[in-house]
């Protein structure tokens, strides 16, 4: 399995209430609705959370402020995903997403990758 995985940071006129509101029921059953299609076999939201932790997480390692929120979307392998994304259908559901994004994420302030999950605990 690999993972598709976009960190998120919200478009700058968007409260982080308004961004969740937006991801979780605008986005999301967009991509639900075309997921089968994609190849996708699980889609996960994780939305960061307003703690004094995440401050001091970033202060104590010099680090950037945290992104807003963490897309991650499961395939069975890199070639799945690429079938997915290369059909007719698929480019066409790829750029509804992506279209869609733009109403709720920064795209100059996020980033987008594949990883290979390594699952030790």
């Amino acid at each position: 399995m690999i993972k598709f995985v976009m960190n998120l940071t919200r478009h700058p006129k968007m409260s982080l209430v308004d961004f969740k509101e937006y991801w979780e029921q605008q986005h999301a059953p967009l991509f639900l609705k075309n997921a089968k299609k994609l190849g996708a076999k699980k889609y996960v939201q994780s939305l960061t959370i307003d703690s004094p932790i995440n401050q001091g997480l970033r202060e104590s390692r010099g680090m950037q402020a945290q992104f807003d929120g963490v897309a991650e979307v499961w395939f069975e392998s890199e070639q799945a995903l690429i079938e997915g994304m290369s059909s007719a259908e698929g480019q066409q559901i790829a750029t509804a997403l992506q279209t869609d994004e733009s109403n709720f994420i920064d795209h100059s302030k996020s980033a987008a990758y594949i990883v290979e999950e390594q699952i030790l605990l």
